[in-house]
């Protein structure tokens, strides 16, 4: 089973706000049919949230390129069903969106889950993909392109900052 997570938040004044997550879930299967399934769900979530963009993690290089290719696929699926709902499409690298949520590049998974319960005030963890999937919204709704329209334009990231 492989899971691609989603997550969305709402700025309302200086805070953000849950408005829902979860992992849209692929089986063993053809990767047109497992891709297709990425796209009709992710379509469905943003006809039901109506969100005004979407931020997306950039692939990294994998030890395993199979694996890597494979993420890249799924990241497009992710992509067309945004473009195709006519949404402004912002990616941030892992490292981003840690030094965003947690204030460390560097940070492990379940310091990022811990960070998104108390950013977002949540009362129970969410997986580690729908985490990962409200981390990169709040990198997005922190700075970039994001709901905080600071433009990032001309800039560039080197180690986790804007330089």
């Amino acid at each position: 089973m492989r899971a691609t997570g989603f997550g969305v938040v709402d700025r309302q004044d200086s805070h953000l706000v849950y408005v829902g997550s979860g992992c849209v879930k692929t089986s063993e299967g053809a990767l047109p049919d497992r891709l297709k399934l990425i796209l009709d769900n992710l379509h469905e979530v943003i006809s039901q949230y109506q969100p005004d963009q979407v931020a997306i993690e950039q692939v990294f290089v994998n030890i395993n390129p199979k694996s890597t290719l494979l993420l890249g696929q799924a990241r497009g699926a992710a992509i067309c069903a945004a473009v195709l709902n006519n949404l402004h499409v912002s990616e941030y690298t892992a490292l981003q969106i840690k030094q965003a949520v947690v204030g460390n590049g560097h940070a492990k998974k379940e310091q990022v889950q811990q960070m998104v319960m108390r950013i977002l005030n949540l009362t129970s963890c969410p997986t580690a993909d729908a985490a990962d999937a409200l981390a990169c919204a709040i990198c997005h709704a922190h700075g970039g392109l994001g709901l905080g329209r600071i433009s990032t334009v001309g800039y560039r990231m080197k180690r986790g900052r804007l330089v």
